[in-house]
């Protein structure tokens, strides 16, 4: 397998996303949108697209996102595994025809999603759940940084909600995943992305330094059965 993994601003990297693949040994390659033209996407199977403060319904101004949907359409009709994080997961979903749009209002810090309908009895959402939760109403925490949602494109399987966000992951046939959340999310990255942000940093703080090793954990566990497995 080799993963293309596209940036759509410099500041929101792969993460834990990258970091498992290196320690894997799965060949990847890391490009950042905003500095070289679009890449070739022939010679990989697989394709990951990460965050960003820009809107997906702002292709006039970044000409890129217009590609990226048409590629992230290419590769899910394909069946190959394609994994969208935030603006990722956005642009997915007007990939696959369904609206994009702002959500009543931005959803920042650790906050709970809940397992619901697919979500349930999807195997690589569970192991991002943890192990030893009952499946009905599993809920867990993840970081959150967005101000948009999307609604779950025709013959997608939502996967997950919040309370702000009743639409927090789909899954499209068994190798597309698309995460309002930022599974891939760092310590370091998130006090450098919140760094000028009105929110409340200390507490912030305090929840990335009592969560974010478990979270990692976890996160591991679902790109360990994402990368390596066809089991939904």
């Amino acid at each position: 397998m080799s993963v293309l993994i596209l940036k759509n601003i410099s500041s929101e990297g792969p993460g834990t996303i990258e970091v498992f693949l290196d320690r894997n040994h799965i060949p990847c390659g890391v490009v950042d949108l905003t500095n070289r033209e679009f890449p070739d996407a022939s010679a990989y199977d697989a394709l990951v697209m990460m965050g960003g403060p820009m809107s997906v319904n702002e292709a006039d101004r970044y000409p890129y996102i217009a590609q990226e949907a048409e590629l992230a359409r290419t590769f899910m009709l394909q069946g190959k595994k394609v994994f969208g994080v935030c603006l990722g997961a956005q642009i997915m979903a007007k990939a696959l025809g369904a609206r994009v749009y702002p959500g009543t209002e931005k959803e920042i810090g650790w906050y709970d999603i809940e397992l619901v309908g697919g979500g349930l009895n999807d195997h690589r959402m569970n192991l991002l759940a943890g192990e030893g939760k009952e499946a009905a109403g599993k809920t867990f925490k993840v970081f959150h940084w967005h101000g948009e949602t999307f609604d779950i494109p025709q013959g997608a399987v939502r996967l997950a909600q919040s309370k702000l966000y009743p639409n927090q992951a789909f899954r499209f046939g068994k190798n597309a995943y698309a995460f309002q959340f930022h599974i891939e999310a760092t310590e370091d990255m998130i006090f450098a992305w919140l760094e000028h942000e009105a929110v409340d940093l200390d507490r912030i703080g305090r929840d990335t330094k009592m969560f974010s090793t478990d979270y990692a954990r976890r996160a591991n566990d679902f790109y360990k059965a994402f990368f390596t497995t066809d089991e939904a």
